[in-house]
């Protein structure tokens, strides 16, 4: 892919946010199914956009919170084969973070807890800045070249 001569193209970007957003929600789903699961009588939509769930006084809370950071470790790495340029990631880590703040808006209200400010903030760093380095690593990546040399 040569990087030079990049058309702007709204329809890839709309197409990779979206995929972004379902691949962070489906990461996030798996690790709240493992992590917290097994300690509620019933997992429901309150724990991926109720800010009330994150809380640092219960075990409970500690595993989803957990559940957030993991996932975005994964976004970060989802960055890397999707976006694949280390420029972008701020932009589109940050586009995960706002929307998903409108849907916990939507969902249940403005967000008064500290820790759910805190815990989303280190989650877009540390996906914007992971992600960052994982791309920069891909694109620093030797480019192999074949020569083949005639007999001299």
């Amino acid at each position: 892919m040569f990087y030079g001569s990049v058309v702007w193209d709204p329809w890839l970007i709309v197409a990779q946010i979206v995929c972004l957003q379902c691949l962070y929600y489906l990461t996030l789903g798996v690790f709240l199914t493992m992590l917290v699961g097994n300690r509620v009588p019933r997992m429901s939509l309150e724990y991926f956009f109720d800010y009330a769930t994150v809380t640092a006084s219960t075990v409970t809370g500690w595993c989803v919170i957990a559940s957030f950071l993991f996932s975005s470790l994964a976004g970060a790495a989802y960055m890397t084969s999707l976006i694949a340029r280390a420029k972008k990631c701020l932009d589109f880590s940050a586009t995960v973070y706002i929307t998903h703040l409108f849907i916990c808006i939507v969902y249940g209200g403005w967000p008064s807890s500290i820790t759910w400010w805190v815990l989303n903030g280190t989650g877009i760093a540390v996906m914007a800045l992971l992600g960052a380095y994982l791309c920069r690593r891909r694109e620093l990546r030797e480019i192999p070249i074949t020569r083949y040399r005639s007999n001299v």
